[in-house]
């Protein structure tokens, strides 16, 4: 018991958290299998690099904020006009994540624009990717406060270092010329070093009734449309598709 104790202590200043739990059980497997020293330090080894692994993996998806819903498996493409199974199949394979593509979601209300978003940002999670899913209203409140907020400019810093990023919902509020400079400012430096996705229900020509700003909007659609492939889907909205239904079971 006292050796236990120890060992616990040990794994604690080491921070050795998965070897702490499973050191004694492992022990007695390791024992009745007749496994040599060795093979026991690796197992325990392994077992606190999968335990690492597991926890790197839950901050990620928690720092990315993905919407609720972002499994792809439930991404009905038949209700969808505009994604084949074979493009979703296509688009999770991520290689215009690594060529360093933007993609340009665009479609009405409700049919699915966040939930695409969302899933491939949770697939590129799953890939060792550093991406994070943000709304537009976040990221400008981001830009205007950074210099006066540590929690927005370490936001903002976290931001800088992704391989991708998701802005939903741009162009769903009104901007202002000075936070539009802002925007394009954040778009520029990380033009062709992240991809950025981007959900939509405006298409880009609609963008400059936003920003207020002509040239401003033109030179971050440059930006943006330079390595880019538009996804225009259509459809009936699964939100009020599911009303209906309720209201029809009543």
């Amino acid at each position: 018991m006292k050796l236990k104790t120890q060992i616990n202590q040990q794994c604690k200043q080491l921070k050795l958290h998965s070897i702490a739990e499973k050191v004694q059980a492992m022990a007695d497997q390791a024992a009745t299998d007749g496994s040599s020293y060795l093979q026991f330090v690796s197992a325990l080894l392994e077992a606190e690099l999968t335990y690492r692994r597991s926890r790197e993996m839950e901050r990620r998806i928690k720092d990315a904020r993905l919407p609720l819903r972002h499994d792809l498996a439930d991404f009905n493409c038949s209700q969808v006009e505009g994604m084949p199974p074979s493009k979703l199949a296509q688009l999770k394979e991520l290689t215009w994540l690594d060529q360093v593509f933007n993609l340009v979601i665009m479609g009405p209300h409700g049919i699915g624009k966040s939930m695409l978003a969302g899933g491939l940002c949770y697939h590129a999670i799953l890939g060792g990717y550093r991406a994070y899913f943000r709304t537009m209203d976040h990221l400008m409140t981001v830009l205007k406060t950074k210099d006066n907020s540590k929690s927005a400019m370490v936001e903002y810093r976290r931001l800088c270092k992704a391989h991708l990023i998701v802005i939903d919902d741009i162009m769903m509020i009104e901007v202002a010329r000075r936070e539009a400079n802002a925007f394009f400012h954040f778009i520029n430096a990380l033009h062709e070093k992240v991809s950025f996705v981007i959900t939509t229900n405006k298409s880009p020509k609609q963008w400059a009734e936003n920003l207020g700003d002509e040239v401003i909007t033109t030179a971050i659609l440059d930006r943006l449309l330079y390595r880019c492939e538009i996804i225009k889907l259509s459809g009936e909205s699964f939100r009020m598709k599911n009303r209906k239904s309720s209201i029809g079971a009543a």
